[in-house]
């Protein structure tokens, strides 16, 4: 039985470079975002399994008897080893959820993938295990941040933990530790498939990131973790302007269709500023020269310019860059464009003051503005102890 109250946390994401020229085959860097969602795991009553997840409005406690009973339906003769859900589980999961065929709210996804999850692990590593889960996050959901990845990290680490296949690793009186390259790699293999449940064909970028932290590359299907990389402060402004990935993706296919000699150099001038921009990153920890700022500031204005080409910008976010450059400050969009989110870099000798105008006159534009870092480390276990009052509280309030 699990007897000790700790909490796990992981990151979001942002992409840095090759937004939409990914598609096609080109370098995307993914780096991890320092707002986090956390998952406090303590101690259950006998018998009972409960989540809560406040933010999408979910609270749910089932017997650990009518789990097994249900896990014994879904999990097979491979014990739980079907390498992705299948849609005949996840009818089943449904089915006792209450949940509708094909709804595609975040409270029932949330909910589909946490059971989904719960049953295929303890299926494979131990028993259903009697504990109480709550999720919090600082990530909004549907803003391209990779909030349901961090969401599914958490979740897998927490449960391969509580299940014994993977250890503990905090020791009493350290505040956080991390898992080892075998165990990581495990939760990124769990997460992936928490993510097949609530997206259905994700690329496994944003898992990854939330497993590992740091940054990544992404090219045809192939992830490689960057080795060492440095933490750069940003601002990250949601415009909330809605947006369609889907749309926007069958836009920029269409302008390449249609003009193919002009557009294909741009895929290829945003590729070669992803690998570029990976270079100079990972010169920086050895060199923290404060000459590489200049550089990535051009690649975020280069590479804007080239977005707005494809088709994906928006006036939302033409507003942002021209309200960022008026504090002497670099922007691009981040993720699918048309709305959405943007990246601001600010380089350490960006003066306090300029920071606070900058946010203070995005907020005035209806934006939502945060102040904070990318290159962030992956899931993390922490002791309740350690983790902020903005955490504390708001885990106590949930």
């Amino acid at each position: 039985m699990w007897a000790r109250d700790v909490a796990v946390s992981a990151p979001g994401k942002v992409i840095l470079h090759g937004e939409h020229a990914v598609v096609l085959g080109k370098v995307a860097l993914a780096v991890a975002l320092d707002l986090r969602t956390f998952l406090r795991l303590r101690p259950g009553a006998e018998g009972r399994l409960s989540v809560s997840l406040p933010g999408v409005g979910v609270r749910r406690s089932w017997d650990t008897p009518g789990l097994r009973a249900l896990r014994g339906r879904i999990a097979g003769k491979g014990r739980g080893e079907e390498p992705l859900p299948r849609w005949k589980q996840l009818d089943a999961l449904r089915e006792f959820a209450g949940i509708a065929a094909g709804a595609s709210a975040p409270e029932s996804l949330a909910t589909l993938a946490f059971l989904y999850m719960c049953l295929a692990i303890s299926a494979k590593y131990g028993d259903v295990p009697s504990v109480d889960i709550l999720v919090w996050s600082e990530l909004p959901t549907g803003a391209g941040l990779g909030s349901s990845a961090a969401y599914a990290v958490c979740l897998a680490a927490a449960l391969l933990m509580v299940c014994g296949a993977i250890s503990c690793p905090l020791q009493e009186g350290e505040s956080t530790a991390r898992w080892t390259e075998e165990e990581l790699t495990l939760i990124n293999s769990w997460a992936f498939r928490g993510e097949r449940v609530i997206h259905g064909n994700p690329s496994g970028v944003d898992n990854a990131v939330g497993t590992w932290g740091g940054a990544l590359r992404y090219q045809a299907g192939k992830i490689t973790p960057l080795k060492r990389v440095p933490t750069l402060r940003i601002l990250l402004t949601n415009t909330k302007v809605p947006r369609s990935t889907k749309v926007l993706v069958a836009g920029v296919k269409e302008k390449i269709l249609k003009f193919p000699a002009i557009m294909k150099p741009v895929l290829d001038s945003i590729d070669a500023i992803s690998q570029e921009c990976q270079s100079v990153l990972e010169a920086m920890p050895a060199d923290p020269s404060p000459e590489h700022y200049p550089v990535l500031e051009e690649f975020f204005d280069i590479n804007q310019h080239h977005l707005n080409v494809l088709g994906v910008g928006h006036p939302s976010l033409d507003r942002l860059c021209q309200v960022t450059a008026s504090h002497s400050l670099h922007s691009k969009l981040t993720g699918a464009g048309g709305g959405g989110c943007g990246i601001t870099l600010l380089p350490p000798d960006t003066s306090p003051l300029a920071v606070e105008a900058a946010k203070q006159d995005l907020c005035a534009c209806g934006f939502e503005c945060w102040e904070t870092k990318i290159g962030a480390p992956g899931v993390t276990l922490h002791s309740c102890s350690s983790l902020s009052a903005q955490v504390l509280h708001a885990l106590a309030r949930s």
